[in-house]
């Protein structure tokens, strides 16, 4: 509601995503971490001050390593239910995808293009840019198994 302008590109032009800083609920966002930190680990101690862990983009970080945490975390209860109920551990099995997918969004492509910069931004307008560019870098509505 009230996170500062973060700097996402490193070249000191921030990019605000709350909704004080005039954005509505459709294009209000968490903006991901500053190209500068590039893939390290950001934690809030790390910064000299709460405002230039805030700048950087810390909460980014923050709220998505608790998010694959808490849901490896999930379906770990879920495996333990479906052994202790003596079912199949199947369900938990199929449940991992959408995991698998989140991973790939937030933590895999990050990695690989270097920087968390280039993770997703946890919003609706920008989970649709995250999209389009995505599409104009790799081209992927050209890739054979995206055409099926």
């Amino acid at each position: 509601v009230a996170a500062p302008p973060v700097d996402i590109d490193g070249i000191r032009e921030p990019v605000a995503g709350s909704l004080l800083y005039g954005n509505n609920i459709i294009s209000g966002a968490i903006i991901p971490s500053s190209a500068a930190i590039g893939i390290h680990f950001y934690p809030i101690w790390e910064a000299a001050s709460l405002d230039e862990w805030l700048y950087n983009g810390g909460p980014y970080e923050l709220i998505v390593l608790h998010f694959i945490l808490g849901v490896c975390c999930y379906i770990g209860r879920e495996w333990e239910l479906s052994y202790r109920l003596g079912m199949r551990p199947w369900i938990s099995v199929a449940f991992t995808a959408p995991v698998a997918a989140a991973a790939a969004v937030f933590l895999v492509y990050p990695i690989g293009q270097g920087s968390f910069s280039d993770g997703m931004p946890l919003g609706i307008s920008g989970t649709f840019n995250f999209m389009l560019v995505f599409q104009a870098e790799h081209n992927i509505l050209m890739h054979p198994f995206h055409q099926l």
